[in-house]
């Protein structure tokens, strides 16, 4: 019997639902990876298949910064970064694409700071 990786799930749910979740150059895709150690975002023109912006715990400015609050504050300086990069490129609104993870914890704080910095979605 063939065994199921514990990511089968999950990257079911991540195709699942991008059928529905397309970035158009007036909204690009905010999309999210989680490991184990890091959490990366970047935000994609799906059109053209670039990727605009990007930000991830191994930036140099979040490097910086080391939040004392463990993954969920790295995750909340990713998503001011992730934000503030978007607006100096003059992108506002975005479509959030959480890849198939649950919405709490570091994808939670991630998207909560993304917002905040006035990102829209």
């Amino acid at each position: 019997m063939k065994t199921q990786s514990s990511q089968a799930p999950r990257r079911q749910r991540h195709s699942r639902v991008r059928k529905k979740i397309i970035g158009s150059p007036s909204q690009p895709r905010l999309s999210i990876f989680r490991s184990l150690r890091h959490i990366y975002a970047q935000v994609i023109d799906d059109s053209t298949g670039h990727t605009l912006v990007s930000a991830s715990t191994i930036s140099p400015e979040v490097i910086e910064k080391k939040p004392a609050q463990g993954k969920i504050g790295q995750a909340e300086l990713v998503g001011s970064l992730v934000a503030q990069k978007s607006l100096q490129k003059g992108i506002k609104r975005v479509v959030f694409d959480r890849s198939g993870y649950k919405y709490h914890g570091r994808v939670r704080a991630l998207a909560e700071a993304a917002r905040e910095s006035g990102l829209e979605f």
